[in-house]
């Protein structure tokens, strides 16, 4: 049974090897293979085993125990119980670890599992950060956008209001240029008149003169 022991004893260790140190894809190898043994019929088949291991111990740290009762009584221990104590106690010893290394390796993979778990939640969560603040990149561009149209509708407001004062403005030239025409083409109208006025008043004139030229 000891040559079996260590066989089993070195292979946890190199489970547990694989387990705590990362090396290429032999960790996941070694996950996947835990998981196969706590699938299906491993748990019982495990549990079964570790009994079965557990009273094997039980029975070699007694046999250890009667052994040295019996070599403090006699007060010597015969070659052959010290072989028997020797064998016991290696044995016993194998199979603690065994024991342990087992424990280990079931707590190796627990954490490993929450640990995976863990990191698939961060960058699901980081994921969802980033999104966040793209989302909020996005609101700002937006709310920035709103600002700069908003700015815009007051400058075009301020446009409207400058152009309906232009206008009014030049309607109001455009109805003091059309008085100034008008009164321009009255003083033109009436300079006509006093022209007209003029020259009758010249062959008048005209008229005296060569009649009083006639008489004289």
């Amino acid at each position: 049974m000891i040559p079996l022991l260590f066989l089993v004893l070195f292979a946890e260790g190199a489970v547990a090897l694989l387990l705590m140190v990362k090396i290429g894809p032999l960790r996941e190898l070694a996950m996947r293979g835990v998981e196969q043994v706590k699938t299906g019929k491993g748990p019982a088949t495990v549990k079964t085993l570790a009994c079965t291991l557990s009273v094997i111990l039980m029975s070699s740290v007694a046999a250890i125990v009667r052994i040295q009762d019996r070599g403090h009584k006699i007060g010597n221990v015969s070659p052959m119980d010290q072989v028997l104590w020797r064998t016991h106690l290696l044995e016993a010893s194998l199979i603690g670890y065994t024991l342990f290394l087992a424990f280990v390796i079931d707590r190796l993979h627990h954490y490993l599992r929450k640990l995976i778990t863990l990191r698939k939640s961060a960058n699901t969560s980081r994921e969802e950060v980033e999104k966040l603040q793209m989302e909020n990149r996005s609101l700002r561009e937006k709310e920035k956008s709103a600002s700069e149209m908003k700015k815009l509708q007051q400058d075009m407001a301020k446009l409207s209001e400058d152009m309906k004062k232009l206008k009014s403005e030049s309607e109001d030239h455009q109805r003091k240029a059309s008085d100034a025409e008008a009164h321009v083409n009255a003083l033109q109208k009436q300079s006509e008149e006093l022209l007209l006025e003029y020259d009758r008043l010249l062959e008048d004139n005209q008229i005296l003169q060569s009649q009083l030229h006639y008489k004289g």
